[in-house]
């Protein structure tokens, strides 16, 4: 009889120095089998748990990290004298490293497992007894099928044709075209949000997180393949009354400061100790995030944010900064485009001059004085990771900073680009926050504002590949110099790239490769 581990997730509560916890902190409880399982709502719970688990374990180069390598706003970085997968990425360009052919293998499989997890236990639902509490039965199901579109949503983006996988299966199955699977993650999220709950509750998804990932998919969707509708499922209006149903429910807002969004921005030194204004996890502004915790360990507990350890500044701290490996160096474009007011310049990019860091350029791939300061360890005064200090085993699989997907912001920027009749008022509300006035709210400015409010928060790529590839690949494609080990060394991204892949990733080889050639590989890739 087949086995099915199960997860059991551990609620500590914490903000930021003390627990530091989150949902998701998984240890294995034991080896259950299909037939003493799936049998009551106890059962159920732990499965559903072990479905954000699922996600929050999905590995390799993490979907934030990708999306910003990709986009405009960061080059790949990394150490001087690591492998250059990062720039093969940032570059879409495989003769850089030929050998690179499975960079994003870890994440492929990592998406199927979770999807797994969903699929049975979708599968399975008719088997529990619920005790008549049909509610409760749909709002197991709406956070399953809202988890599995997520993981859906990402790698169609990613990867565009992939296998479509809706209940538990073996064996080569075929890659399916993109309207397919598009037409699963909205059947999917159209369910959520009529069967989620309302109740805001710490590392679960209600139905205001569907119907805000609903008008995401809907925006990605027609933007790139240039349609009316989603699929023929969800309107323009469609998507826009589910952004007004969750501002009307008044369930959440922004926070008042833009930097206690952000642990690192809120973060400072006291005498010898740290202290913050962070707004902690789960704040107001948070729609849907992952989650992570500080109790990963080298025996197969992976509870830990792992990359965000990539973005952090290579090997080097700065109180509170904490060290990393140096991913995602910042674009001094982007530095330079904010407008002088913005107050969220300084809690989103750390600048070495401004702030007097001597950071030593020599181990570090792409330096441009620039680096990301919204998702980036903690270091103590003395130096030392606050992760590691609160009882993480090692700063490399503590970090314990939750990946937000959804912001409150993002509703607002949504709903005025899909033309609310409140849209000068959602964008003048973003906008005030970061300290600036009023401005007309035309898609061509929402669409700018959005750079700066999402940056390095996994939104910017997709953002602008919904404009079209030309529009993409225009804005990514560079020619300057950067410092390579403290050597100034030519930096070049090519619009052709980007136009012969139409934005997307190679399949993984490996894959091609165990499928037996059922798996083609994407245009521009071979």
């Amino acid at each position: 009889m087949k086995q099915i581990k199960i997860y059991l997730a551990l609620a500590i509560g914490a903000l930021l120095f003390n627990s530091c916890s989150g949902f998701l902190d998984s240890e294995p409880l034991t080896m259950l089998t299909d037939g003493n399982f799936y049998k009551t709502k106890a059962d159920a719970e732990l499965a559903i748990v072990g479905c954000y688990d699922g996600v929050q374990q999905i590995g390799g180069v993490g979907f934030p990290v990708l999306s910003e390598v990709l986009s405009d706003n960061c080059f790949g970085g990394t150490g001087n004298n690591d492998d250059l997968k990062y720039q093969v990425l940032d570059e879409f360009n495989l003769s850089r490293s030929p050998g690179e052919v499975d960079i994003l293998n870890t994440n492929w499989e990592g998406y199927y497992k979770a999807i797994y997890r969903m699929n049975v236990l979708l599968q399975k639902m008719d088997q529990i007894d619920w005790k008549g509490d049909d509610a409760y039965r749909n709002n197991i199901e709406a956070q399953a099928r809202f988890l599995r579109a997520n993981c859906y949503f990402e790698m169609v983006r990613i990867w565009e044709r992939v296998p479509l996988l809706t209940e538990p299966a073996s064996g080569n199955i075929p890659q399916s075209e993109p309207d397919d699977i598009y037409k699963a993650i909205t059947e999917d999220l159209m369910y959520a949000a009529e069967n989620g709950t309302e109740t805001v509750e710490p590392g679960r998804i209600n139905k205001y997180a569907a119907k805000a990932m609903l008008a995401k998919v809907y925006l990605f969707y027609t933007g790139y393949y240039q349609k009316a509708d989603l699929v023929g499922l969800v309107t323009k209006a469609d998507a826009l009354q589910g952004l007004e149903d969750v501002i009307s429910s008044t369930k959440y807002g922004l926070v008042e400061e833009y930097k206690n969004l952000w642990p690192a921005a809120s973060t400072y030194i006291d005498g010898d100790t740290l202290a913050t204004t962070f707004a902690g996890k789960d704040n107001s502004e948070t729609v849907f995030s992952i989650k992570y915790n500080i109790t990963s360990n080298w025996t197969g507990n992976t509870d830990g944010n792992p990359w965000l350890v990539m973005m952090g500044m290579r090997a080097q701290t700065f109180s509170p900064y904490g060290k990393g490996w140096g991913a995602c160096t910042v674009l001094p474009g982007l530095y330079n485009d904010f407008e002088t007011d913005d107050l969220r310049k300084s809690a989103s990019i750390i600048s070495f001059a401004d702030e007097n860091l001597e950071f030593d350029n020599t181990d570090t791939r792409e330096v441009t004085g620039y680096i990301n300061k919204k998702y980036i360890p903690l270091a103590n005064p003395s130096g030392s990771d606050v992760a590691e200090s609160a009882g993480g085993v090692s700063f490399m699989l503590s970090q314990y900073q939750d990946y937000v997907v959804i912001r409150y912001a993002d509703v607002l920027l949504m709903a005025a680009e899909l033309g609310s009749t409140n849209a000068q008022s959602y964008f003048d509300l973003v906008r005030a926050r970061a300290g600036l006035t009023s401005k007309t709210a035309t898609i061509e400015n929402i669409l700018d504002e959005r750079r700066f409010e999402f940056a390095f928060e996994g939104i910017r790529y997709w953002d602008l590949l919904r404009q079209g590839i030309d529009v993409a690949s225009s804005k990514i494609e560079i020619n300057t110099t950067v410092l390579n080990g403290g050597v100034s060394t030519d930096k070049i991204i090519s619009a052709s790239n980007l136009v012969a892949k139409k934005g997307l990733q190679m399949i993984p080889q490996q894959q091609i490769t165990r499928s037996g050639g059922t798996l083609t590989q994407n245009a521009g890739w071979q």
